[in-house]
C-alpha cells in the first residue's frame, strides 16, 4: 500500500486496496462501509476525511501530516468543510454541523450545497446511520445520486440490509471483516496495555476492538460486574436488577444510554460464553452447540440494534427474552 504521509488504520483491507491507488479524481460521490460494529469503519472514514483536507503536497490519496492548518483544524473538530452525525437521520430543522442524532435530512442538504470553504472537497460522514423515519430516506435519495460537485458522502453502517434500497445502490459499498486477534493485541499495547492482557481482551472481543478497550478499561469494571450479575440473576431465572442502566433516567440522553447499553451487551456475551462453556463440559448434550449459538446470535443482533433508534429498554428486554430460553432448556 502505498501512502504519503501518516494513515492509521487496523484492519479495513479492503478498503485500503481500493483507495491506495485512486487518484483524488477518480473520488465516487459516496460510499458505504459496512461491517460489525467496532472493526474500524468510521476511523477510516476519518481518515479518508483528513486525507483530502491536508494542505501538504503528497503524491497519494491517503495519507496526512498533522501539522497543517488543514489537519490542525480537523483534530480540532472545528474545520468548515467536515459535516459528520452519529445515529438517525430525522426531519426538521437543526443545526448541520451537529455530531448528535438530532441532525436531519434537510439540513444535510442545505449545508452541503454550498461551496467548500476551505478544502476542495465538503465531507460528510454519517456513523452508524439510521432513518428515524422513512421520509427522512426518501428526502436524501436525489442528494445521494447527484450531490454537488466536490461533496464527498460517507456512511457507516453494521446493518446495510435495514437501510433502502435505493440508498445503498446510490453508493460504493465496501465490507470491513473483523478484526483478528493479532490485530487487536497489536492496538491495545500500542496503547500501554501488557502482552497478557491485550491478548485476553482480544481474545474476548470477537473481533470488535471497541469491545476490547473497554474489557482493559477499569472505569467499566462496576458496569461489567452489575452486567454479570444481571446475567447470573437472568439464568437462575430472578427478576434481574437493571437500575444500573439507567433506562428510566429521562437526564441522560439517548446516545449515552446506547452506548452503556452496547457495552452491557457485550459484557453479557462474555458471561454467556463462560456459562455455556461450563454447562458443556459438564452436561454433554447435543443440543447444548445449537442452544449456544442461537443465543450468541440473539446478542449479535442485540448489538447491532442498540446503536439505533429503537428504545435502549426494548433492546435490553431482547436479551432477557432470548436469554431465558437456557434456563427452561437445563431444568
Amino acid at each position: 500500500m502505498s501512502v504519503s504521509g501518516r494513515f492509521e488504520v487496523v484492519g479495513a483491507d479492503l478498503a485500503l486496496k481500493l483507495f491506495a491507488p485512486l487518484a483524488v479524481d477518480h473520488l465516487a460521490h459516496g460510499y458505504l462501509f459496512s461491517g460489525p460494529t467496532g472493526v474500524g469503519k468510521k476511523t477510516f472514514a476519518r481518515r479518508l476525511a483528513q486525507s483530502l483536507f491536508c494542505e501538504q503536497p503528497k503524491s497519494t490519496l491517503l495519507g496526512y501530516c498533522e501539522a497543517c492548518a488543514g489537519c490542525r483544524l480537523f483534530a480540532a473538530r472545528t474545520h468548515p468543510d467536515y459535516f459528520e452525525a452519529i445515529g438517525a437521520i430525522k426531519i426538521g430543522e437543526r443545526d448541520a454541523r451537529s455530531s448528535s442524532e438530532e441532525i436531519t435530512s434537510r439540513d444535510v442538504v442545505r449545508a452541503l450545497g454550498l461551496r467548500p470553504y476551505r478544502a476542495a472537497w465538503r465531507v460528510l460522514l454519517l456513523g452508524d446511520v439510521s432513518f428515524a423515519v422513512p421520509a427522512a430516506a426518501n428526502a436524501l435519495l436525489k442528494f445521494f445520486e447527484e450531490p454537488p460537485a466536490g461533496v464527498l458522502i460517507l456512511l457507516t453502517t453494521d446493518a446495510p440490509e435495514r437501510l433502502l434500497d435505493t440508498i445503498r445502490s446510490r453508493l460504493v459499498s465496501i465490507p470491513f471483516r473483523p478484526l483478528s486477534v493479532a490485530e487487536i493485541t497489536g492496538v491495545l499495547q500500542a496503547e500501554g496495555a501488557t502482552e497478557a492482557d491485550a491478548l485476553r481482551a482480544a481474545r474476548a472481543a470477537q473481533g470488535n476492538l471497541v469491545t476490547a478497550k473497554a474489557l482493559l478499561d477499569t472505569s467499566h469494571v462496576p458496569l461489567r460486574t452489575a452486567s454479570f450479575a444481571w446475567f447470573a440473576d437472568v439464568v437462575a431465572g430472578r427478576r434481574p436488577n437493571q437500575e444500573f442502566l439507567r433506562l428510566d433516567d429521562r437526564d441522560l440522553p439517548g446516545a449515552e444510554k446506547r452506548e452503556l447499553v452496547a457495552n452491557f451487551i457485550g459484557n453479557v456475551r462474555i458471561a454467556l460464553r463462560d456459562f455455556t462453556s461450563q454447562r458443556l463440559t459438564a452436561e454433554a448434550s447435543e443440543r447444548k452447540a445449537g442452544e449456544l449459538e442461537a443465543m450468541m446470535a440473539a446478542l449479535l443482533e442485540a448489538q447491532r440494534i442498540a446503536t439505533s433508534n429503537v428504545s435502549s429498554s426494548l433492546v435490553v428486554d431482547f436479551v432477557r427474552v432470548n436469554l431465558s430460553p437456557v434456563i427452561n432448556s437445563r431444568r
